[in-house]
């Protein structure tokens, strides 16, 4: 927390971490005023605001920002930013790793600094990354779903370097999807950047091509065989919930009860009396 005067101005708050993105639940309460600092940027870093209005000046250009608005840095950006209201604001604050930024960005390891309009839909996308969150959802799904809202905002300033790197043929895409699912059935914990690095292409790209040809996210895919191996256990008459758990990379037993009835309609203790 930074603290001017004594007073609280600006809490960051880590609310997911992991496979080269972290999200910051960031509250500003600086008053109604001229930013006291100028301030060097030190993360490639894409923002939403959620409540509020701030004046972000970098370079001498001075861009408005509320939820319509957001913008993107870049480590050794100078910026000011200025509060034409009383009241503070809150934003959400996506920090992202140089490849994956690269890999987003058509290569390039470096964020537009100017801002982006934000759509309805992008808005939405992004309260409901956060209700994920709260909810503490399966931590690759998250990651999943912080990368495509990070590739929707930036097509707002250039869709074409967004698209760069896609895969062109209906073959490439098919084998991309199929790729995916041999690497998951050897292994289920793959992350997405670990696939995308695999298969040689962006994790952008690997979401959105797996999704139109198997119907379904990666995160998705990966739960549901998770859930296939449980069954296989359940039916080899296994007793130990949270051993199986464990084994098959449920965060707990209840995370594991309520994984399988959401997708089998049956509770684990259930369906081992039926398959047995």
């Amino acid at each position: 927390m930074l603290v001017w005067d004594d007073s609280p101005v600006l809490d960051m708050r880590t609310v997911l971490s992991g496979d080269g993105v972290r999200i910051a639940d960031v509250a500003c309460r600086h008053p109604a005023g001229r930013g006291r600092h100028t301030e060097q940027a030190s993360n490639l870093a894409l923002v939403l605001v959620r409540r509020g209005c701030f004046v972000r000046s970098v370079d001498g250009v001075e861009s408005a920002l509320d939820p319509t608005v957001g913008y993107c840095m870049s480590p050794g950006e100078e910026q000011r930013f200025d509060h034409p209201l009383d009241g503070g604001d809150d934003c959400t604050t996506l920090v992202l790793g140089d490849g994956l930024v690269a890999s987003l960005w058509g290569g390039e390891p470096r964020l537009p600094s100017g801002p982006f309009p934000v759509s309805p839909r992008i808005d939405l996308e992004h309260r409901l990354l956060l209700a994920a969150v709260r909810g503490e959802r399966e931590p690759h799904d998250l990651v999943e779903r912080a990368i495509a809202l990070t590739a929707r905002a930036l097509e707002q300033t250039d869709p074409s370097r967004v698209a760069s790197g896609r895969p062109a043929t209906a073959r490439a895409r098919r084998a991309i999807a199929d790729g995916t699912r041999e690497a998951l059935a050897e292994r289920p914990d793959r992350s997405l950047i670990d696939l995308a690095r695999d298969l040689a292409v962006s994790p952008h790209h690997l979401s959105r091509v797996f999704r139109s040809e198997v119907g379904h996210t990666i995160a998705r895919h990966r739960m549901r065989l998770r859930v296939r191996g449980a069954l296989e256990r359940l039916a080899q008459g296994e007793q130990d919930l949270a051993r199986l758990a464990a084994d098959l990379g449920f965060a707990d037993q209840s995370h594991l009860c309520r994984v399988v009835r959401s997708e089998t309609g049956e509770t684990p203790s259930a369906l081992r009396a039926l398959l047995a």
